[in-house]
């Protein structure tokens, strides 16, 4: 403890030339610093096109408001993830900062309903990038995507829809952390090949046999149908019936789907 009393405690000095935007972050933002919900719903109105006044969302987000937030807890080159984009502030407030700062932050936005995504959140990201009205143009870009069936279902195995090029996309990526080389046809269980590593994948019949375990099970009827490779091979499938012996002489790393299919 310090101080004349000794009931003080060490504090940090910061000074204003050291501070990331020109002013310490404070506990409470007053709507005169980061704006309301009626500048924002303002805000959405007068960049998207709205039936009537009901369809308008009752509480935005003022652009000032998450712009404060991303002066604070992004660097230039960050990436920002908003999971319920809604009317698109954030990707709004990433492209206004962007333009104000010369900096390169991306953004990915996720929105489930479909008629809002098309018709606010994509229609408002446009329109900030080409300017509408009196709003400047911020510039940029974005890409518009429609998500597949999610790989697994509620109780975590592969959901029943989904398709051996988009499994085969995933189990690449996760496995190596870049991007399958080309897209997976269904023909072949090699998916390709990374670091002298080849990844395989055993699923949907893709050796050709069409019963519902057939194929994804790792044997040496399988091994044999395999496509060679030298080095190290990693291979998902539902079960393997060779022994640990022979797997290590034969430099293989067997992976239990769905157990074994990691999440990043």
């Amino acid at each position: 403890m310090v101080g004349k009393n000794k009931d003080s405690i060490p504090q940090i000095k910061r000074f204003l030339s050291e501070v990331k935007q020109g002013v310490v972050p404070q506990t409470l933002w007053t709507y005169k610093e980061v704006g309301h919900t009626q500048e924002a719903k303002k805000e959405l109105v007068a960049i998207c096109d709205f039936e009537d006044s009901a369809s308008v969302f009752i509480t935005p987000k003022p652009v000032r408001l998450i712009r404060r937030i991303l002066e604070i807890a992004t660097d230039k080159d960050s990436l920002v993830l908003d999971s319920f984009a809604g009317s698109g502030t954030t990707g709004h407030a990433v492209l206004d900062l962007n333009r104000a700062d010369d900096g390169c932050r991306q953004f990915i936005l996720a929105e489930m309903d479909e008629n809002i995504c098309r018709n606010v959140t994509a229609q408002r990201i446009e329109r900030a990038i080409k300017g509408h009205g009196t709003q400047l143009a911020l510039g940029g870009g974005f890409r518009y995507c429609t998500l597949a069936e999610p790989l697994f279902d509620e109780r975590g195995n592969i959901n029943e829809k989904v398709t051996f090029p988009d499994l085969a996309a995933h189990v690449f990526f996760t496995e190596t952390g870049q991007p399958i080389p080309k897209r997976a046809t269904g023909k072949t269980p090699l998916l390709g090949i990374h670091n002298d590593t080849a990844i395989y994948l055993l699923f949907n019949g893709v050796l050709g046999d069409k019963q519902p375990d057939g194929g994804n099970i790792l044997t040496n009827d399988v091994l044999r149908n395999l496509p060679a490779h030298n080095g190290t091979k990693v291979i998902y499938g539902i079960a393997c019936r060779l022994s640990t012996q022979r797997l290590k002489r034969d430099n293989i790393i067997f992976r239990q789907t769905p157990y074994e299919i990691r999440t990043r």
